[in-house]
């Protein structure tokens, strides 16, 4: 019998499907120090975020044939390492990248209207509503802006598929995609279709041009965006991380927002997790969620069940 370990979980439609296989699914999370005495007994680890398989646990678990990442990033993974023992290395770039975007633009609606500040200030009841009404009666409009896009693969073009749909123009950077086409389905009517062909740019003219910037590229070395960058994007530009900690330079954002060279970030991915700085997340031009990217009811199914699919496909009748 096939044993899985699901350590940070599993939807249980997709553990409805292996167990209808044959396969034993433990959900019951084993703690990281512990995972070098338990790991042995499983054929799979199913993780998301939370859980490290680095190069010692795999070294020490010589039954471990898969390695199953619920989510896009392998960042938390020796994956090379495990693939050159013969481990099988899986994610689920796919299931999760409309969730991803769609929080993208929660933040760039919450910036543009004021909606993160104004929310903490007329709850707490310490404010005036006339005054806060004058104070957060600038806010702008999505349509007829630049939406600047780093990262086109498969979360990318959901966002830019999302702001086409909203009137933006859509300036997308990569450094392996020169082109893509997006198409727009309206909900019930699929026999309506628009197709639309984008080319990516430099990302210089991306800084230079963007009025709302998100981001969407894996783990990397360093900052992808820290202060010379920031210094080359327009007054008041808003930026939003919903990929990775660290792609995004926080002393030079803080500093960037402290000047108003930058008009406000929504963030949902921090250097210092679980622990953010204080600063960052009680600035008032700052929208923030606690890395909830894929974490919507839709994209936890569909993540489930490519995991279930997957690792089926890969044992075959094994059981």
């Amino acid at each position: 019998m096939i044993r899985i370990l699901a350590n940070d979980g599993i939807h249980p439609d997709g553990q409805m499907l292996l167990e209808e296989a044959g396969y034993e699914v433990i959900t019951e999370k084993v703690p990281q120090d512990q995972l070098l005495q338990e790991l042995p007994n499983y054929d799979v680890i199913i993780i998301r975020s939370a859980t490290k398989v680095r190069k010692d646990l795999i070294d020490g678990c010589p039954n471990l044939k898969v390695i199953a990442r619920a989510g896009v990033g392998l960042d938390n993974v020796d994956y090379e390492y495990a693939r050159e023992k013969g481990v099988e290395v899986m994610n689920t770039p796919a299931a999760s990248s409309q969730s991803v975007a769609e929080l993208a633009f929660a933040h760039m609606f919450s910036l543009a209207r004021f909606l993160n500040h104004s929310n903490r200030e007329l709850a707490s009841g310490e404010g005036d509503f006339k005054a806060l009404k004058k104070q957060y009666s600038k806010g702008v409009q999505l349509r007829g802006k630049t939406l600047g896009i780093v990262g086109f693969g498969r979360i990318g073009r959901e966002a830019a598929r999302i702001g086409l749909a909203l009137g933006m123009q859509v300036l997308p950077a990569d450094l392996y995609v020169s082109e893509a086409d997006i198409d727009i389905e309206l909900f019930d009517k699929s026999d309506i279709r628009l197709s639309i062909h984008i080319e990516t740019v430099d990302f210089a003219e991306v800084l230079r041009k963007s009025d709302f910037l998100t981001i969407h590229v894996p783990a990397m070395e360093g900052a992808l965006l820290g202060k010379e960058e920031l210094a080359k994007m327009k007054n008041g530009a808003i930026v939003i991380n919903t990929a990775r900690g660290g792609i995004i330079e926080e002393d030079a954002l803080m500093e960037a927002l402290q000047s108003g060279k930058i008009g406000g970030a929504g963030i949902d991915v921090f250097d210092n997790e679980p622990t953010p700085r204080k600063d960052l997340l009680t600035h008032p031009r700052v929208s923030v969620s606690p890395h909830i990217g894929a974490s919507t009811i839709e994209a936890q199914r569909n993540i489930g069940l490519e995991l279930a699919d997957r690792i089926l496909a890969h044992f075959g009748d094994d059981k």
